[in-house]
């Protein structure tokens, strides 16, 4: 998977007037935790457009002074008003610990269904998935070419070496839908052949002697 690299500091204080003080010089008050280590610690708030402002879930290289830790966006919470990043949480992976995590939903192709008029419904723009990190792609890449009008990829259905997908089977996650138009295309069409169809000869009646 896609991989980004963040630079932090440890916090000499924590606490509420602490995270306020980082915050107003553009700071983001943060957290990593795992392998029994708990560090506080603060990094700049531009550097997590690369991050947070993305479709793509990155694993993030932390680098903390001689230390890098390989981490993944565990939480970010964001102030309800202004939305501006207020914290951040990282989890450190381990190569050899499964990881749950939201990849995003991406489709390959146009199905035979859009040729036809129909319309591609993605419904679920991201699925979690839980598995090693080695195994972990930049995306769920689903191939739609032979998806007909009415018919959908379940989550059932997607079967990655390694990666476990943590939703109901039956849960749809792209789907090609009917329109209007297409609709109307057919009901016209079936109108068309009921009225060019041959009418059907009567029987003939039997001559009576």
């Amino acid at each position: 998977m896609k991989t980004v690299s963040l630079s932090g500091s440890p916090r000499a204080n924590v606490g509420k007037t602490d995270a306020a003080a980082l915050r107003a010089k553009g700071m983001v008050p943060c957290v990593v935790y795992g392998n029994g280590k708990q560090l506080h610690f603060y990094a700049d708030e531009r550097h997590f457009k690369d991050i947070l402002y993305t479709p793509d879930t990155k694993l993030v290289h932390l680098n903390m002074g001689s230390d890098t830790y390989k981490t993944i966006v565990q939480e970010s919470q964001f102030h309800r008003i202004s939305d501006r990043l207020m914290h951040v949480d990282f989890l450190i992976v381990e190569d050899q610990k499964p990881v749950t995590l939201m990849l995003p939903v991406k489709t390959i192709g146009q199905s035979e269904g859009v040729k036809a008029g129909g319309k591609l419904n993605v419904k679920m723009r991201k699925l979690k998935v839980r598995g090693l990190i080695s195994k972990m792609p930049d995306a769920i890449e689903l191939n739609v070419e032979t998806l007909q009008i009415g018919k959908s990829i379940s989550a059932g259905d997607i079967k990655i070496d390694g990666l476990q997908i943590l939703h109901p089977s039956n849960i749809s996650v792209v789907s090609v839908q009917v329109t209007r138009a297409a609709a109307a295309e057919e009901a016209a069409n079936t109108t068309a052949a009921a009225a060019t169809a041959p009418a059907a000869t009567p029987a003939a009646t039997p001559a009576k002697k």
